[in-house]
């Protein structure tokens, strides 16, 4: 199949140039900025993407250009623009002060197929630290703007393309069709990387990859979980076997939810209530960073034993997903982020691993689900913490805050699925992610009929995200707020005060502990 390789040199939104290349339907592969792969001929054009750096910097990040150019079109963006007229004769220099922020072309080269259908002063979204003052010989500029002179230059000689702005980012409003002139366009793609093909080659090659041997799935109740179970059901069948682990903080009634949801779709799994196990253990525990290590540790010890009751099963199936396998080594090969499926298998299951889903982007994940016949509702689930409310009850964890929670979270959940908005569409498909915080270790003062009552407050989270890079909180219509807010006071016993988290992320992560 075709592909597009993406250099990566430390860039933030270095993901989201390959998510923009997998909505035009073309596989591509994000690799570190020093392993391309050269004896690789689907290879149909690479980009490379920005950095942190810049190329005056000691420890810069170079490669050598040959190993592509000339060879196959490229794109370089912001740092990759620098670095390729850095290299190839140009010059860039530091500037007094960063470009950063939204800039207009004021001229582009309506000829360039680079630029085609763009239109007159196109925003661009620009953070770059240096500025290119000049480039090689063999170059011709083709757009610029009121600061920027080479805000976008080509080679007139062999395919190479660059630009100083950031189109992979949602406030270059035309970047998705500059990303479709080169991917398309000028590298040839076919555009047959879709989920129906995914679907079809990856249970042919599941099938062929497993044979008739037995599959163990950890479910999570999650989207990617779920997708990988109902992929591999359609490959293997009866010969995989899921376990789902209930360890007592997961959203109320969600055990019995997800278990019906799950034999809905034929799927064989075990159940197992460990709920007992985990509140001993977290007993008195109010440190978060203790919390998940005890939660990880415990589900770890009740996952083997009933996998270990599984007779000659070869492999363990996990649904991890690209962002997973790309967050967790950095392009220094240092850890930067844990992934409780990512990083091997413990060594007394003696198990292979099978990753079906790792190629995949989340959107993409949601996508092959819908292409299974998965509900809806099941696809379109938000993301949940793996050691659950346990991280949204601040201080150590007890049966009856985590009931209390998680009444406040169903009546805040349903009322999301419940509010229709006037373009059809609920306040809980437009939020990337959606919670309840108790603050239980917090008391308030408050009055009820003709009494006093000192109780806790809870604190509800909602977030969105245009492209899953950054975040927001979302403006939840005050209505809505204060409807959810009077429904929670007058049903929740424990709880006699709302409020509403208003802070994005950075500073704050969307979880509270």
């Amino acid at each position: 199949m075709q592909k597009i390789v993406i250099l990566d040199f430390g860039s933030q939104t270095t993901q989201l140039i390959g998510r923009r290349v997998r909505e035009l339907d073309t596989f591509c592969e994000i690799l570190p900025y020093n392993k391309f792969p050269n004896d690789d001929p689907s290879v149909i054009g690479v980009i490379l993407s920005g950095s942190p750096y810049s190329v005056h910097d000691p420890e810069a990040f170079k490669v050598d250009l040959s190993q592509f150019i000339g060879r196959v079109p490229v794109l370089g963006i912001c740092y990759g623009a620098q670095f390729i007229s850095h290299t190839l004769g140009g010059k860039v220099e530091k500037t007094d002060t960063r470009e950063y922020g939204r800039a207009k072309l004021q001229y582009f080269d309506t000829e360039n197929p680079l630029f085609k259908g763009f239109e007159t002063n196109s925003q661009v979204w620009m953070s770059h630290g240096d500025t290119i003052t000049a480039i090689p010989d063999e170059f011709h500029m083709i757009a610029s703007t009121a600061d920027v002179k080479y805000a976008a230059y080509a080679s007139t000689k062999r395919p190479i393309w660059a630009v100083q702005f950031h189109p992979e980012v949602y406030h270059t409003v035309q970047g998705a069709e500059l990303l479709r002139n080169f991917v398309v366009d000028i590298c040839g793609s076919r555009q047959e990387w879709s989920a129906a093909s995914f679907v079809e080659t990856t249970v042919e090659a599941l099938k062929q990859q497993l044979g008739n041997d037995k599959v163990i799935l950890g479910l999570s109740g999650g989207v990617d979980s779920s997708v990988c179970a109902t992929l591999l059901n359609k490959a293997i069948g009866k010969n995989l076997t899921c376990i789902f682990v209930d360890h007592g903080m997961l959203r109320k009634n969600e055990f019995n939810k997800v278990m019906k949801a799950y034999e809905g779709l034929g799927l064989n799994v075990i159940g197992i209530d460990a709920s007992q196990k985990f509140f001993s253990d977290l007993k008195g525990v109010t440190d978060p960073e203790q919390k998940r290590k005890i939660i990880g540790r415990d589900f770890v010890e009740v996952f083997n034993s009933e996998a270990m009751k599984i007779k000659n099963a070869k492999w363990l199936a996990q649904g991890t997903i690209y962002p997973d396998r790309i967050e967790s080594l950095n392009i220094t090969g240092k850890t930067i982020k844990s992934h409780h499926n990512v990083g091997g298998l413990p060594k007394e299951m003696k198990l292979k691993l099978c990753e079906p889903l790792q190629w995949l982007f989340k959107d993409e994940v949601r996508r092959v689900g819908r292409q299974l016949g998965m509900p809806e509702r099941l696809i379109k689930r938000h993301p949940f913490p793996g050691p659950g409310l346990a991280v949204r009850i601040l201080g150590d964890i007890t049966p009856e805050k985590v009931a209390i929670l998680q009444n406040v979270d169903e009546i805040y959940i349903e009322n999301l699925h419940n509010y229709i908005c006037d373009d059809g569409v609920s306040l809980y498909d437009k939020v990337w992610q959606a919670g309840a915080i108790l603050l239980s270790t917090i008391r308030s003062v408050g009055v009820m009929g003709d009494e006093r009552t000192y109780e806790h407050p809870v604190a509800l989270r909602a977030v969105t995200s245009m492209d899953a890079m950054t975040v927001d909180w979302a403006h939840l219509p005050y209505d809505f707020l204060a409807n959810v807010s009077n429904e929670i006071i007058n049903k929740v016993k424990g709880v006699n005060r709302v409020c509403y988290d208003i802070s994005s992320k950075p500073p704050s992560t969307i979880e509270w502990e």
